[in-house]
């Protein structure tokens, strides 16, 4: 069963109106959808739903919706944040049967950044896509998706085949192997070797001002005895 069980009122008052009146009681709006029923529009305490969100397991997971004896496994959605107090003003609930198989996002996480040595040699990491969309059964949703970067070189141009996927999880797009990462060599690389080659160039010119004019004689009288 889901760990998070949010206990909700149903609200009479709908629209934005009654979104305010559902905030100043110290609630958070919010709509129950899907599952081939009508929208309902519910609220839940928002110093319960604070502390449920802070958790992480809250969006976009199985959690458990409860209104009196009545039980409902639901996904969260969505949510809405105040721009300027980051305060949660509206979410929305999308019912599922646990066994259900639906289509969801999840992040992709990388480790093991200090075990490539790609990095070492100036390469940055270029993340194309910090989530990706899966199929899965509701009651089997990942936290998220790994990318280990250890053994990867310079070039290397990660994809979802190169992911290991939990099991019964498979790729929501599935007519092409998708690039997630790459390896490249950064721009401050590129212009260190750059300078580095200049330096070369430089100390071997100088080294060549620094041969005295008799041994450059020598050299040619050399040349030319040999001639």
């Amino acid at each position: 069963m889901a760990e998070i069980i949010l206990n909700v009122d149903v609200r009479e008052n709908t629209g934005t109106g009654g979104a305010r009146a559902v905030r100043r009681s110290g609630a958070v709006p919010g709509t129950l959808y899907g599952g081939g029923k009508a929208p309902v529009a519910i609220s839940v305490n928002e110093k319960d739903f604070r502390k449920n969100l802070y958790t992480g397991k809250l969006l976009g997971h199985l959690v458990t919706l409860k209104y009196g004896n009545e039980t409902q496994p639901v996904i969260a959605k969505d949510v809405q944040f105040d721009p300027v107090s980051d305060r949660p003003l509206h979410f929305d609930l999308m019912r599922v049967d646990e066994k259900q198989v639906i289509k969801i996002e999840v992040p992709v996480h990388f480790i093991n950044e200090d075990k490539c040595i790609a990095f070492r040699q100036g390469g940055s990491l270029e993340i194309v896509r910090h989530s990706v969309e899966i199929m899965v059964q509701a009651n089997h949703i990942p936290e998220d998706l790994i990318v280990d970067l250890a053994g990867h070189k310079l070039g290397d141009s990660i994809r979802i085949s190169d992911i290991k996927l939990p099991k019964g999880v498979v790729p929501a797009i599935s007519d092409r192997d998708f690039m997630i990462a790459s390896i490249k060599t950064s721009s401050a690389a590129i212009s260190a070797a750059h300078d580095e080659e200049e330096d070369a160039a430089a100390a071997a010119a100088a080294a060549a001002d620094e041969v005295p004019a008799s041994e450059q004689a020598d050299d040619a009288e050399g040349e030319t005895s040999e001639g």
